[in-house]
Formats: C-alpha cells, structure tokens, sequence
C-alpha cells in the first residue's frame, strides 16, 4: 500500500476547482444568510449563541474520537475562560483543556500557525492524560497506524510517516498554512478549500502521539476564520459527527493519493451542512427572542417553565409534539389545568394545536413539527 505523503508530488495536492464551484457559491451564500441573522439579535444574546456553538464543537469533535462529556461541565468551563462565570472549574480535566481550545482557536484565529501554538493546543487537550507525551511531535519508533478491528486480526487503514520525519514535514505543513492564508505569499482564495487541504496535509503528517483529529479539525476551524475575516459562525465537528463512516472513508481515499478532488467535494457537503445547521440555529435563537419578546407578560409559572422546555429542543421542536399528559409531567400539575394552560396558549398564539383526542399536540408557531397535518 502506497500513502499519499509516498508519492513523489508530495505535498503538491491537485484538484479540479470547477467540479466544486456550485459547492462553493453555495457555501458562501449561506455564510451570508448566518451573519445577517446573528447581526439581528441582541448584543448578550449573540454571546450566548456563540457560547453554544463552542459547545456543540468541543461536544462533537470530542465524540468522533469516543470521548463523551458533560455538557455542563463543557458549557461552565469555555465561561470561566472568557471571564463570565466565577463558578468552581469543572472536575473533568478533558472538559477544562476542550474548552481551553476552544477559545484559544476562535481568540487567535488571524494570528500565524506556529509550532508552539500547536504544542500549546496539544497541552490543553490532553489535560489530565499522564500517558501522553503533551506538547511536543510524537517520538516513537514503532509505526504509527490508524487500525481497527479484534486484536491479532487488525485492518490497517492508514500508516503515519515516521516519527523521525515528522519535525521536519511539521515544518513544511506550518510554512505551507501561514503562505497559503488570505495575507500569504501564495494565498488559496477559497476558505473551504484551504481548510480541507490542511485538514487533509495536517492529519496526514499525523504528528502527535493522540488528538490529532481534534487537533486537525481546530486547524480546519482557523482556516476558514482566516478565509473569513472572523471567527467561524459553525460547528463542522457536529457536521461530521452525524456521519462518522463517511469522514473516515472519505479519509482514508484521500490518502492514498495527491489528487483530492473527491476529498474537497466531501468536505464542501460537510460545510454546507455545518452552514445550514449553523442558519438554523441562529434562526431558532432569533425567532425565541422575538417570542419572548411577544408572549412573556402573559405566560403563568407553569406555561414558562413548560414553554423552557420546549425552547431546550432546538429548532427540531418538542419530540413528538406537546401533549397535555407530557405538560403535566413537566408543570407538575393535574391534567386538567394542563389542557387548560394549553388551551390558552393557543388562543394566545403561543402554540399551535393538531390532531385531535388522544392525538392531540401542540409546537411552537416556528417549530418544525408546526407544519405537520
């Protein structure tokens, strides 16, 4: 098996940029659409926002290599970093070093990529982990490899370059980011191809003993910041989350050759997604603002703690619908006050009713399952 860091053009990468064109529009359009929403909402409340889409990032990416967090923990610590919160740190070591990296990618975004930068990513993401070498290129002699599969019958998808070349291309990769960004001396115009290039050249090299993939996705993250001129309004990990088999194999094809055509398509579909995602959200977080900008004087105790819950969904909506016995549930309260309280919330116009009977719900007047027959 020949890996594409073998092949003599590399790190040369080609592609044809008129398969990816209509990929590329699209993107951009929707870049657009996401910064006039989020100019819309109210200055606490873009912070908010943006306190989420870390999250839902640190969340992801730690998931696609395995690793579940707490939400809350996550949440509490990206707080703490930007001076929000004076609550205790969290006790889980992964969620304080994820949300370090978090804010440090979107805080230094424009400035250049350095080793010691990514040395210093390296360190909070392996707080707490004794057994990595943290900080610094991987050192081992034994091939590094990306397996998987029952001990004594592992499938090899992938070897790494020796750990005795890595400072060395470690280099080259550094020199190749900071020429190829928007201030460079050979700039890639197109955000999105630029971050899947690095994505693809960075976890290629493979440099460090663990994180590499959380690692190359935060790279991913600064290049399309860099591309943008602000920090990313996205969170690709969530994207690529969704369809972790199609990333690896997507992957795997792309390393085995220097013509990447296919890998930028793949991670164009990804950036979309993640783009529409992101327009969703910011949407949702728009349209909750203005609700509760339009019923909030004429909710009870029990309607707004039940309306809470139903926000806690995202632009989804309430799985199922709202019924009168999930109301009761939540309100603690009988089921006739409940269908009372809804009865009154659509009269309102602060929910919307179908079905009939037993099948009777309720949604929000912009919630998806709004629309439903």
């Amino acid at each position: 098996m020949t890996y594409n860091w073998q092949n003599p053009d590399w790190p040369r990468f080609s592609f044809q940029i008129a398969d990816i064109l209509d990929d590329l529009t699209v993107f951009e359009r929707h870049v657009g659409r996401v910064s006039g929403v989020l100019d819309a909402l109210p200055e606490g409340t873009q912070a908010e926002h943006l306190i989420d889409l870390m999250v839902s990032e640190a969340i992801k990416t730690s998931e696609i290599e395995g690793e579940y967090l707490s939400r809350a923990d996550v949440k509490s610590s990206i707080r703490r970093n930007l001076g929000l919160t004076d609550e205790a740190p969290a006790r889980d070591a992964r969620a304080i070093g994820i949300a370090e990296l978090m804010v440090a990618v979107r805080r230094d975004f424009a400035a250049p990529l350095t080793s010691e930068m990514l040395f210093d990513w390296h360190r909070m993401l392996m707080r707490g982990n004794v057994r990595i070498a943290a900080g610094a290129w991987r050192a081992h002699a034994e091939p590094m490899q990306v397996v998987s599969g029952p001990i004594g019958r592992e499938t090899v998808h992938y070897e790494a370059p020796p750990s005795a070349d890595v400072p060395e291309m470690m280099d080259a990769f550094i020199d190749w980011f900071n020429a190829t960004g928007p201030q460079g001396a050979t700039p890639i115009k197109q955000a999105p191809v630029r971050s899947a290039l690095a994505h693809l050249y960075f976890e290629t090299v493979h440099p460090f003993e663990d994180g590499n993939g959380r690692i190359g996705r935060a790279i991913s993250e600064k290049a399309l910041s860099q591309g943008l001129g602000r920090p990313v309004l996205l969170s690709l990990s969530k994207a690529i989350e969704a369809d972790r088999d199609a990333y690896y194999d997507a992957l795997n094809f792309a390393q085995r050759t220097n013509e990447v055509t296919g890998w930028l398509k793949y991670f164009l579909t990804v950036c979309i997604t993640a783009q529409k995602d992101a327009e969703a959200e910011v949407t949702f977080t728009l349209q909750k603002v203005k609700y509760f900008d339009a019923f909030r004087e004429s909710l009870n105790a029990r309607q707004l703690r039940v309306i809470r819950r139903m926000l806690d969904e995202g632009p989804k909506g309430f799985e199922g619908g709202m019924s009168a016995g999930k109301y009761g549930s939540i309100a603690r309260t009988s089921k006739p006050t409940a269908t009372r309280d809804l009865q009154s919330l659509v009269d309102l116009g602060a929910l919307v009713v179908t079905g009939g009977g037993r099948s009777t719900r309720y949604w929000l007047p912009f919630s998806i399952g709004a629309d439903i027959s």
